[in-house]
């Protein structure tokens, strides 16, 4: 995570109030579904979303996911995901997120999470060539 990417894919989230915890403040489980919101979007700006890998018997589950909290987000607060891969990852796709505030650029969290290629019956497999085409020239950390 200490590596800055040359590029990064950007998503634009605002929080909706059922973002956030009594106090105001988004909740921390929030942070990992934009997370997955992130991915899902640089794939699909790729070319090729989720639905279209299952589609061909290939799933990528959540095998790891890390969050450092920087500084705080709250309702109404516009935010840039930015997302983009780690690069050598053999066996599976490990994506790098930063979550910023819009307005100031401010990191509000950063993170990442691990996943391995799958088959429908839960097996590990290598990434398929279709993966590995559409990602040969992507957002490399």
């Amino acid at each position: 995570m200490k590596e800055q990417p040359k590029s990064r894919h950007r998503t634009l989230y605002r929080v909706i109030y059922g973002d956030t915890d009594t106090m105001g403040f988004a909740y921390y489980a929030n942070y990992l579904r934009w997370f997955e919101i992130g991915r899902t979007e640089m794939f699909r700006s790729l070319g090729l979303s989720y639905h279209s890998i299952e589609e061909r018997g290939i799933f990528l589950p959540v095998a790891e996911a890390r969050c450092k909290y920087r500084s705080p987000v709250r309702y109404d607060d516009l935010l840039v995901i930015e997302t983009a891969l780690q690069k050598g990852v053999k066996a599976g796709l490990t994506f790098v997120y930063r979550i910023l505030q819009e307005k100031d650029a401010s990191c509000a969290a950063e993170g990442c999470t691990r996943h391995p290629f799958m088959d429908k019956a839960g097996k590990v497999v290598r990434p398929p060539d279709f993966v590995r085409k559409v990602l040969k020239d992507s957002l490399f950390v």
